[in-house]
């Protein structure tokens, strides 16, 4: 790609998204492009068309999905399931149609069966069944992969789909109802850490700027805590009259999980566009083209509970975490085997313990602005 070259970036304002798009510009590239979901449907065929013939972008990057943790996932199946096929089905065929010189398509690990091998390599895919909660989605993101690579098999487009690991990072999704579980537990404990030291001003504050159901900083103290309560985040009151905080987390805490911080994977995706073309992810001696994608991870895994505990110890919150088994775990391993990207030339270097510090300081940082 060149400095100059147009790079439409779909979901530019999502997670990974924005991280692409700080990325593509601290590297130099000035000619960006990006519509918001009120800008550009991109589940209306004819809108999608119209704005490819427009702009004319050279090269595609698709980050818009339709994205949520278990809870979302397993309540909105109808929804992920079709929404997602329409986002990729259109710009998908759009770009083949208007002549994109490349697309990168995001998908997820999620692709991966249940009881897939650990650590996953990409020719696991569709070797047995998927895992129920999120099949949907999953489903959904192995229709884009499986598009790109018919698209580029019979058109002779140059499509590329990387699947990334669980991500985290600036512009993540707090929505208690809808968040993946690593901003989820950074929300929970900075709202038991407001809770543990009665700083309802902090409290407050962070359901002005991200209301639970509706219920934000200017309601009673009881319907807060009453929300507040639905979601696991509990003010416990003993004989004594003492209180304690605790926070519910859903399942046992077992299940271990990868996580990428998202500006990491962004610099993956960059690296792709400008040095991976789709003949460098299979062997041409194969005699059947399949599992072309390519996994983007660290190959480190860390189990929930150890998560929590040191998202726990990073926030400074000092209740108690409860984890409640009667909730579902969904898959208990999710490691992605890392060796292509490896092959092709990119690393990870963040680990968890500090990207869960960068993150809880860019949420912090992003509250006091919203007060200001």
């Amino acid at each position: 790609m060149k400095y100059t070259d147009k790079i439409y970036i779909a979901g530019h304002k999502g997670l990974v998204g924005s991280a692409l798009w700080k990325t593509l510009q601290n590297k130099g590239y000035t000619n960006l492009v990006g519509r918001t979901i009120s800008e550009l449907n991109l589940m209306d065929a004819v809108a999608v068309d119209q704005f490819f013939a427009t702009e004319k972008p050279e090269y595609v990057i698709l980050a818009a999905a339709k994205v949520g943790g278990i809870v979302a996932n397993n309540t909105y199946r109808g929804q992920f399931i079709y929404e997602n096929l329409m986002i990729q089905n259109n710009v998908i065929h759009s770009a083949h149609m208007h002549g994109v010189k490349k697309l990168l398509f995001l998908g997820s690990t999620c692709i991966y069966p249940k009881e897939a091998p650990q650590p996953m390599p990409e020719n696991c895919l569709l070797t047995s069944p998927l895992e129920y909660t999120n099949e949907p989605y999953a489903i959904a993101k192995i229709a884009g992969i499986k598009m790109c690579e018919s698209y580029n098999l019979q058109y002779g487009t140059n499509f590329i789909s990387v699947m990334p690991t669980n991500l985290y990072g600036p512009n993540d999704n707090f929505d208690l109802e809808k968040s993946h579980v690593l901003p989820a537990l950074v929300r929970k404990n900075h709202l038991g850490k407001c809770l543990q030291n009665n700083d309802w001003t902090a409290l407050c504050a962070d359901l002005d700027k991200n209301p639970i159901e509706g219920i934000n900083g200017s309601h009673s103290e009881d319907e807060i805590l009453n929300k507040l309560d639905k979601y696991g985040i509990r003010l416990i009151s003993d004989n004594s009259g003492h209180s304690r905080v605790s926070i519910e987390i859903w399942g046992t805490g077992k299940p271990m999980r990868e996580f990428l911080w998202s500006e990491e994977m962004a610099a993956a995706c960059v690296y792709v566009m400008e040095n991976v073309d789709f003949k460098d992810t299979y062997d041409s001696t194969d005699k059947e083209v399949r599992n072309t994608h390519i996994n983007i991870g660290t190959g480190k895994e860390i189990s929930i509970k150890d998560l929590a505990e040191t998202i726990k110890a990073k926030v400074g919150f000092e209740g108690d975490l409860v984890f409640n088994a009667d909730k579902p775990d969904g898959t208990m391993r999710k490691l992605t085997d890392p060796t292509k990207i490896h092959e092709l030339g990119w690393h990870h270097r963040i680990d968890i313990e500090e990207g869960i510090e960068k993150m809880y300081e860019w949420y912090k940082k992003i509250e006091m602005r919203e007060e200001k």
